[in-house]
């Protein structure tokens, strides 16, 4: 059985994504896909579509890049659903300057009261380098705080590296 909240970490590219997808599905409950990304370009509708199809039909797909409450509020007891990303759910907040820290706490208080366990995506920020402009700067210190709240209240935290995981807390199922 999985916690109420779980937080798989990682870089671009890390297998994240696919490691969270296997302990939703490892869950045994009804999937439910949060999706976060929108497509604003062919590359990135083609690896939506990636991804959407290596789900497979057994997932129902919900696509809300900012308003994540909604859907978390509808979630069901049986069900496990699969927020997938927090960075690009922050990332959409930035560009469309909304304040950060009411989305935050929105998102924080839809968790706590969502009744499915939620596994969350993120990616890791803290091991690269300080960017050179105002906006990277500005996302990153905001990712990583993101990150250390959500590990805060998460049961489990995975480290994913070249697809392999590495708990950082908790247990895996």
């Amino acid at each position: 059985m999985i916690p109420r909240l779980s937080l798989v970490l990682g870089g671009a590219s890390s297998g994240k994504s696919v490691f969270a997808e296997g302990l939703v599905a490892s869950a045994g409950g009804a999937r439910v896909y949060l999706a976060t990304a929108e497509a604003h370009d062919a590359e990135m509708r083609a690896r939506l579509d990636r991804h959407r199809a290596r789900r497979g039909p057994e997932w129902r797909t919900i696509e809300a890049p900012r308003d994540l409450s909604p859907a978390l509020g509808q979630a069901q007891a049986g069900e496990v659903v699969l927020l997938d990303c927090a960075t690009m759910w922050l990332s959409n907040h930035l560009l469309a300057e909304s304040d950060l820290a009411a989305a935050e706490a929105a998102l924080m208080g839809a968790l706590a009261a969502c009744t499915a366990p939620v596994v969350v995506v993120s990616n890791e920020v803290g091991l690269s380098v300080v960017p050179d402009n105002a906006l990277a700067r500005r996302f990153q210190a905001a990712q990583g705080a993101l990150n250390q709240r959500l590990a805060a209240r998460a049961g489990l935290v995975v480290n994913v590296i070249a697809g392999l995981p590495q708990v950082l807390k908790g247990r895996l199922p």
